[in-house]
């Protein structure tokens, strides 16, 4: 049954880490994207153990550093100085990307430009002259991991729509997306429909009315 959340606004970006984080299961090994995804590494509780891995060779990475626990050889895999896990691990580029092309990740949370329908994923490119593409490793989450989430704001800076019927940017994986975590609703991407999960400051109508997918709310 879809929830609607009218009594308040849209989510800030803790908030939406926060709702990202109750879907990751106990002990379960985790990728985060750059960008807004790394913030899920603020809000993880430790009695769940999940473990994070990085993608510039660390696994059981803890949340950003500050002061003085910055150390500047400790950084995420967007450069982000960040902590250590007791037991925490390091690791070539070779391992690293085995990981995650080897299915040993249980859950990817990617950023995105693009999502359709479909769960297609378009996030390293916007296909602008003056853009400076940034693949990474996202093809190899894509296509390893055994649930990609994607964490994202549902509109961009224009008021256009993130969700889409088809990405019009170049894609990075297709139909790998499971869930989309947006900051006005959350969308389960199942055989090709799109169904509205939970909304926040706006209705499931009003949301029909500014996107071009079908929105599917069972009731």
């Amino acid at each position: 049954m879809t929830c609607e959340h009218v009594d308040r606004g849209a989510l800030n970006r803790d908030e939406l880490a926060r709702r990202v984080v109750r879907d990751i299961p106990d002990g379960a090994y985790v990728n985060l994207g750059i960008g807004m995804p790394t913030v899920v590494a603020d809000h993880l509780d430790p009695a769940k153990r999940i473990v994070l891995h990085t993608e510039n060779g660390m696994l059981g990475m803890g949340p950003r550093a500050h002061g003085d626990d910055i150390d500047p050889d400790l950084v995420n895999a967007g450069k982000i100085p960040v902590l250590e896990r007791p037991g925490a691990s390091y690791f070539d580029h070779a391992q690293s990307f085995a990981m995650m092309r080897g299915g040993h990740l249980d859950v990817a949370v990617l950023g995105a430009f693009q999502v359709d329908a479909r769960g297609t994923l378009a996030n390293w490119h916007t296909g602008e002259r003056d853009a400076i593409p940034a693949v990474g490793g996202a093809m190899d989450l894509a296509v390893g991991a055994r649930h990609v989430f994607v964490m994202m704001t549902l509109f961009d800076r224009e008021g256009r729509p993130k969700l889409v019927p088809t990405c019009t940017f170049p894609v990075t994986g297709l139909s790998c997306v499971s869930r989309v975590y947006t900051d006005e609703a959350i969308f389960d991407l199942t055989s090709g429909e799109v169904v509205v999960v939970e909304t926040f400051g706006s209705t499931v109508a009003e949301l029909r009315a500014r996107l071009e997918v079908t929105l599917h709310a069972p009731g």
